[in-house]
C-alpha cells in the first residue's frame, strides 16, 4: 500500500498498510453534474481510441461521474473491447449519455418531491431508470473492470460504496451480491446537497443482509435497516478513496466545480453559511488535488490527472489540440446541475474532456502514442 504521508485517501480498519499496490490501472471520475458527465465522456472517448479501456481494472466514480460510469458499465459487454484495440461500439455510450444530457431532471424532481408523493431522490432515481438503466441492478455490471459507485453515508459520516460483488460502509458493514437498482446507486451518488439530498435506501426492501462482524462499530439498528445517503462528492469528490489505496496507476478525471469570487457576499445566516461551507469544501478539494499530483512520479505512483480547469498549455505538448484557456474556463463555468445542455455545450464539453485527457495521457503515461487528428466534433472548444 502507498505511503500514507500526504495521501489523498485515509486508511480504515481492515486496510493493510504493508499490502503492495496492485500493478494495474484504476480510473477515477469526479462529480460535477451534467458538466462532469459530459467532460468524462470526452475523456473516455479518447481513452478508448488509445486502447486504454480494456486496460482498466477499476472504475471509481462519484456524482455526475457515476452517471457516465454506470452507462459505460451497463453496456460494457456490448462494446466489443479487445486487448490493445479501441472498442468499435463505444458510440453506444456516447448516444446514451448524450440522451441523458438532453433532459432536465432536477427542477421537475424537486417540485414533484415537494408537492407530490415520494421524495425528490425517488424522482431522480425514476428519471435515471426510465432514461438509462431500465430496471438493471448492480448485478448487471461486469466482473472486470470493477465499477464502484460511491455515495456518502450521512449517518456514519464515511463513504458508502456500491459494486457488483458487495455494497459496503466500513463502519456499518458489507452486503454481498446486492440487488440494489443501478438507478438507485447513481441517484445516491449524485444526491447533491441541499436540494437533491438525502437519498434514503430501504435496505430491508432489497433483502440486504450484512455479513456478521463486517462493520467496525455501527453494525446495528437503525444503520442496517435504512441508509441515509448523500452525494459521493461530500466525502471524496474525485472518487479516489476506493482506488488510491490499492492501485499503482491512477488516472483521475476531474470535472468538478469551483467557488467563484463573490464581491458582495450575503449576510443573512442561511446564504452566508452556505457560502462559508462552499469555501471549506473548495479548500478540501484543492488540497486533495495537490496531494494527488505531488505523488505522481514517485517510486510507488504512476498515472496522470486532468481537470476541467486545467490549462492545456502546462503540459508543454506541441501536438495538443488547440484549447485556449479562456475558452475552456468558460466551459468549466457551466453550473453543477442535472439540467438539459444544448448540443453546443455538450460537444464543447466532450471535445474539452477528449483534448485534455489526450494531453495528460501522452505527456505522463504513453508518450509514444500518436496525437489525435481532430476534435470529435467540429465545434472545437470555442
Amino acid at each position: 500500500m502507498a505511503d500514507q504521508v500526504n495521501s489523498p485517501a485515509r486508511l480504515t480498519p481492515g486496510d493493510n498498510p504493508n499490502q503492495p499496490l496492485k500493478d494495474a490501472i484504476a480510473l477515477c471520475l469526479s462529480g460535477g453534474g451534467y458538466r462532469a458527465m459530459m467532460f468524462h465522456l470526452g475523456a473516455l472517448l479518447r481513452l478508448n481510441e488509445l486502447a486504454y479501456l480494456g486496460k482498466l481494472d477499476r472504475v471509481s466514480s462519484v456524482s455526475g461521474g457515476s452517471i457516465t460510469a454506470a452507462v459505460l458499465a451497463l453496456h460494457w459487454n456490448e462494446l466489443g473491447i479487445a486487448p490493445d484495440q479501441p472498442a468499435p461500439n463505444f458510440g453506444i455510450v456516447v448516444d446514451e449519455v448524450r440522451k441523458m444530457a438532453s433532459e432536465t431532471i432536477d427542477v421537475g424532481s424537486i417540485f414533484e418531491g415537494v408537492f407530490g408523493p415520494g421524495t425528490i431522490s425517488d424522482k431522480i432515481q425514476h428519471a435515471y431508470d426510465s432514461l438509462l438503466f431500465h430496471g438493471a441492478t448492480l448485478q448487471a455490471l461486469p466482473d472486470t473492470p470493477r465499477f464502484v459507485i460511491n455515495a456518502t453515508n450521512v449517518q456514519s459520516t464515511v463513504l458508502w460504496r456500491f459494486s457488483k460483488p458487495y455494497m459496503r460502509d466500513w463502519r456499518v458493514g458489507e452486503v454481498r451480491n446486492p440487488q440494489i437498482p443501478l438507478s438507485l446507486a447513481v441517484a445516491a451518488s449524485s444526491a447533491f446537497p441541499p436540494v437533491l439530498s438525502p437519498c434514503e435506501v430501504d435496505l430491508k426492501k432489497y433483502g440486504c443482509v450484512f455479513e456478521p462482524g463486517s462493520g467496525a462499530d455501527l453494525q446495528m439498528e437503525p444503520y442496517t435497516s435504512k441508509a441515509v445517503l448523500t452525494d459521493g462528492g461530500v466525502y471524496d469528490n474525485l472518487g479516489l478513496e476506493t482506488a488510491w489505496k490499492s492501485y499503482k496507476t491512477i488516472l483521475v478525471s476531474d470535472g468538478g466545480g469551483h467557488v467563484a469570487p463573490e464581491p458582495q457576499p450575503h449576510y443573512d445566516w442561511a446564504r452566508h453559511a452556505l457560502r462559508v461551507l462552499d469555501i471549506i469544501d473548495n479548500q478540501v478539494r484543492a488540497l486533495r488535488v495537490r496531494q494527488v499530483i505531488e505523488q505522481y512520479g514517485t517510486a510507488q505512483r504512476l498515472g496522470t490527472f486532468w481537470g476541467i480547469r486545467t490549462d492545456i498549455a502546462h503540459y508543454g505538448l506541441a501536438s495538443a489540440l488547440p484549447c485556449p484557456h479562456n475558452q475552456t474556463l468558460n466551459i468549466a463555468a457551466i453550473p453543477t446541475r442535472l439540467k438539459k445542455l444544448d448540443d453546443a455545450d455538450q460537444e464543447h464539453l466532450i471535445n474539452w474532456g477528449y483534448a485534455v485527457c489526450d494531453a495528460a495521457m501522452r505527456t505522463h503515461v504513453a508518450p509514444s502514442l500518436a496525437p489525435p487528428a481532430a476534435f470529435p466534433y467540429p465545434r472545437g472548444v470555442s
